[in-house]
């Protein structure tokens, strides 16, 4: 579903359905922690500081749930959130952080890499990318490791703030083009802002849409 494409009731809807209370699981080092595939769950994926953790806040209407940091490389693990007791939300290590040291970096970017391949109650991977910089090599990596493992994904820009419209027109733009052809992709990318809301709505929408929450 095109994200304009959301009636005011499925906005409405998943506005309550993350109003609820929200709180953190686990962090998971190792595959075997992961707790059981009761219930649906949605990752959040990206380069190290893209603002996952902020997007993640944004998303639940909290300010401190997911820690957000200004260190790129911070997620060593696999972050758990439970909204409700209806879904969970994953918040994935970043990858493309070059001051890590090489075997710690593959280390915890192999953990995201084991979760998406290995959890069958994974609904959707939102893979973010910073607005201001667009689809980097490593991005493009990210995409093929995803279609590889079959695992459905739509691309999400962030801090389409900093951005003026014209700008951000661009970028959807040439990002739509990026993805086209991509066999897990989802065709539209969105656009959000942690920092002033925009696109959050329909974020929220389409997460309650794939878990199968649009009415609760």
């Amino acid at each position: 579903m095109a994200e304009d494409a959301f009636t005011p009731e499925a906005l409405e809807a998943a506005r309550v359905l993350f109003a609820r209370p929200s709180s953190f699981v686990m962090g998971v080092a190792e595959i075997g922690q992961l707790p059981d595939t009761d219930l649906p769950e949605v990752a959040f994926a990206g380069r190290s500081n893209v603002g996952k953790s902020s997007l993640i806040n944004a998303v639940v209407n909290r300010k401190d749930l997911a820690r957000a940091s200004n260190e790129p490389g911070r997620t060593r693990e696999v972050n758990l959130f439970d909204v409700d007791g209806r879904l969970r939300l994953a918040d994935l290590p970043g990858y493309g952080f070059a001051k890590a040291a090489r075997t710690t970096a593959r280390k915890f970017q192999n953990l995201g890499r084991a979760y998406l391949r290995g959890r069958p109650n994974l609904k959707r991977a939102y893979l973010l990318i910073d607005s201001r910089h667009g689809l980097k090599p490593v991005d493009f990596e990210a995409m093929d490791a995803l279609d590889l493992a079959a695992v459905s994904y739509q691309v999400v820009l962030t801090k389409a703030d900093k951005l003026k419209p014209a700008e951000l027109a661009g970028v959807l733009d040439r990002t739509a083009q990026a993805i086209a052809k991509r066999p897990a992709a989802f065709p539209q990318a969105l656009a959000t802002s942690a920092a002033k809301g925009a696109g959050i709505p329909e974020l929220r929408a389409g997460i309650a849409a794939v878990c199968g929450l649009s009415e609760f």
